[in-house]
């Protein structure tokens, strides 16, 4: 049971993360303010971390820089706040599957900015190399297909419209028009460029501010202002800011407590059993999941362009995380053999020296 742990908890992260792309277009489908649904969210994240950063690592924090505090801020307003308020208006303009299907885009999007700053490399006459691009390329071509496609629909068992947004002469599949579908897939692109490189510049970041657990509340907490600010400029109506025994409450609490907390710790869990790419590896089943349950719960209809498009990103996110597998298997393997060659090396000088010989090389 013990070998089969790690597997089931990357299930649970994907299906987490499904459930909050269906939660939060409920809640949008529901009438909630974008950026008041944001700000409620991270404050809630803000909340639950808080008790555990000051907990574990406040007694042994790092001292903070204005320099570096300048940089956790605006890491925060571009690669959390931004990010997800566009996210926010992009699932609004298209649908929960459309945003789960854009989400495998991330790595490739991480590791293309990461090759703009010099932190990758990319060798265009190699196996590896060629993967990479021919990644890049499918993750482009299936964002393409995502807005541009649609084609056949097809419709699942609808059990019941979460939101409760359907009219009384029956429940309504969303099917977004072709104009609001291009803007939702840009938005949602846009956001996930954002986070990749806030993902790829906190590394940086992170060497100057090692305490990952109060570097994490501290850009929450930073964002919850950020985004509070924006929400009071975008929403002035009282009533906008109410949350009751709904799906509102619901996917706030859930986003801001399940998904940045439970996800947190078992991603942190199962990178370390596992390594990144096993985590990254299983993307893909956030898009089943999020396909499924939206068309069960919100009625969502399913069409041919979202299921070609998905495949798409898939297939490029593979192609990007074999060649990096590669890439790490090789490097793994020169280092085994310099090392094996230095204890060559050291060997034969004990040997010379026993002898009082001349050392050979």
């Amino acid at each position: 049971m013990g070998e089969k742990k790690p597997y089931l908890a990357v299930l649970l992260v994907q299906s987490i993360y499904g459930g909050m792309f269906m939660l939060s277009k409920a809640a949008f489908n529901g009438g909630m303010n974008n950026y008041v649904f944001v700000f409620y969210r991270q404050a809630a994240a803000t909340l639950f971390l808080a008790p555990f950063a000051f907990y574990f690592e406040w007694k042994n924090r790092p001292p903070l820089s204005f320099v570096t505090f300048s940089k956790i801020f605006f890491l925060a307003l571009f690669g959390i706040s931004f990010c997800l308020d566009i996210f926010g208006i992009g699932i609004i303009y298209a649908t929960a599957t459309l945003a789960a299907a854009i989400s495998n885009c991330l790595p490739v999007i991480t590791f293309f900015l990461a090759l703009l700053l010099r932190m990758e490399v990319l060798k265009f006459k190699t196996v590896s190399g060629i993967a990479k691009i021919a990644g890049i390329v499918a993750c482009i071509a299936g964002a393409a297909t995502l807005a541009f496609y649609k084609g056949p629909h097809f419709n699942l068992l609808c059990i019941q419209h979460l939101s409760g947004s359907h009219n009384s002469q029956g429940i309504i599949s969303h099917i977004p028009s072709s104009q609001t579908r291009i803007k939702g897939c840009f938005l949602l692109f846009l956001s996930n460029i954002l986070w990749g490189l806030w993902l790829v510049l906190q590394v940086r970041v992170l060497k100057n501010y090692p305490s990952k657990l109060l570097f994490i509340t501290l850009q929450c907490f930073l964002s919850t202002i950020q985004l509070f600010a924006i929400a009071v400029a975008a929403e002035r109506d009282p009533r906008e800011w109410e949350l009751g025994w709904n799906v509102r409450l619901l996917a706030v609490a859930y986003c801001g407590i399940v998904v940045t907390g439970v996800t947190f710790y078992l991603q942190a869990w199962v990178i370390e059993k596992k390594g990144p790419v096993f985590l990254a590896m299983s993307t893909p089943f956030t898009l089943v999941f999020t396909m499924i349950l939206s068309s069960i719960l919100l009625c969502e209809t399913i069409t041919l362009g979202s299921v070609s498009g998905g495949l798409m990103l898939v297939g490029g996110l593979y192609s990007v995380l074999w060649a990096k597998r590669k890439e790490e298997k090789m490097n793994d393997e020169n280092s085994l053999k310099d090392e094996a060659d230095r204890e060559c090396l050291e060997l034969k000088q004990v040997v010379q020296a026993e002898t009082n010989g001349p050392l050979l090389v």
